[in-house]
């Protein structure tokens, strides 16, 4: 099976800190993931100065600042993305960003990205699409909050592109609730549209990213921060780098686990097979030239001889020798 790849979803977890930002790159790469992905916009092109703020938002920043404001706060220019570009390369991991905007598309194109992630909120942007399907890029395109019908709608534009699309299922709720992550939407998403379809994950933990990957996920992403308790919309949803580092080690543990499918014993199995399957052994002594019987043969562990499958075919044949009681039937 194909590897899966994790990126570790920064965001905006840098609150526009250009230094956390390169701390959360080095945090990544240490965790193995294979990605880091920030997110690209211009607030003034994001949302208008009143636009209210989801209740998440408003729980972990306050009612002080805007949806408008806080988007400010976190934004990075493009010179400062251009600088986290080069640094991903110098710590050996992909860089990825999510642009919000279509200039932001453009941007990402010109800095060298061959990836783009397409956030949930845009799935519905007809514009927006349509200009990243004109770069011909590969997409991952997130379905948080859409319906079969709209994912087929985004998918119709994108797919005018001719490059690779995988959908990513997720829950846009931060944290999102256990009842609401719905994993088996991932099979039915795989079904109707006939892509690859990775997992977004917002719940608290590790263990829905883990179940996801063993339900064949090609993609997981999860939110990463230097410290749950920093100040922001994101921090509370995500994983400090030690937490991020197991669940990376728990899904490469899951991807040996699954194996190739076909079943057959493994080399630890075949050293124990022969002392702990059963041959067919003498139940009494028999004597040379007696026939062999249901009476005087039983199946027990004696290391290796005739399976106890074979057993009809000795049935009425004659000893070759005499035989020990518990001794192994020559083959």
């Amino acid at each position: 099976m194909n590897k899966v790849m994790i990126i570790a979803e920064a965001g905006v977890n840098h609150n526009g800190d250009l230094n956390i930002a390169k701390q959360l790159i080095d945090a990544a790469s240490i965790t193995g993931a294979d990605a880091i992905k920030f997110q690209t916009f211009q607030a003034e092109h994001l949302a208008v100065p009143k636009a209210g703020k989801a209740d998440y938002q408003i729980e972990n920043t306050g009612k002080a600042m805007s949806q408008y404001e806080m988007l400010k706060s976190l934004e990075l220019s493009w010179q400062e993305f251009e600088e986290l570009f080069q640094y991903c390369a110098f710590r050996h991991i992909r860089f990825l960003s999510s642009p919000f905007d279509e200039e932001s598309i453009l941007f990402l194109d010109r800095l060298g990205v061959d990836l783009i992630k397409i956030p949930s909120g845009e799935i519905t942007n007809y514009g927006y699409l349509k200009k990243t399907a004109s770069l011909k890029k590969k997409v991952i395109l997130s379905t948080g909050m859409s319906t079969e019908e709209e994912i087929g709608e985004a998918l119709e534009i994108l797919e005018n592109s001719g490059q690779e699309i995988i959908l990513l299922h997720c829950s846009s709720a931060y944290p999102a609730m256990m009842q609401d992550v719905n994993l088996n939407a991932m099979g039915t998403l795989k079904r109707r549209f006939h892509k690859q379809v990775g997992y977004s994950d917002h719940t608290p933990g590790i263990e829905v990213a883990v179940a996801a990957a063993a339900l064949g996920a090609c993609v997981i992403e999860k939110h990463m921060t230097l410290d749950k308790t920093m100040p922001g919309p994101d921090h509370k949803a995500s994983l400090e780098p030690d937490e991020f580092k197991h669940m990376v080690d728990s899904i490469r543990n899951i991807e040996l686990a699954l194996g190739d499918g076909i079943k057959k014993p493994t080399q630890a199995e075949l050293k124990n097979r022969d002392y702990v399957r059963k041959y067919l052994v003498a139940a009494r002594e028999i004597r040379q030239g007696e026939a062999f019987t249901l009476h005087n043969l039983c199946a027990k562990r004696c290391g290796y001889g005739i399976s106890p499958m074979k057993l009809h075919s000795l049935l009425g044949k004659a000893a070759q020798r005499n035989y020990e009681k518990d001794e192994r039937i020559d083959p």
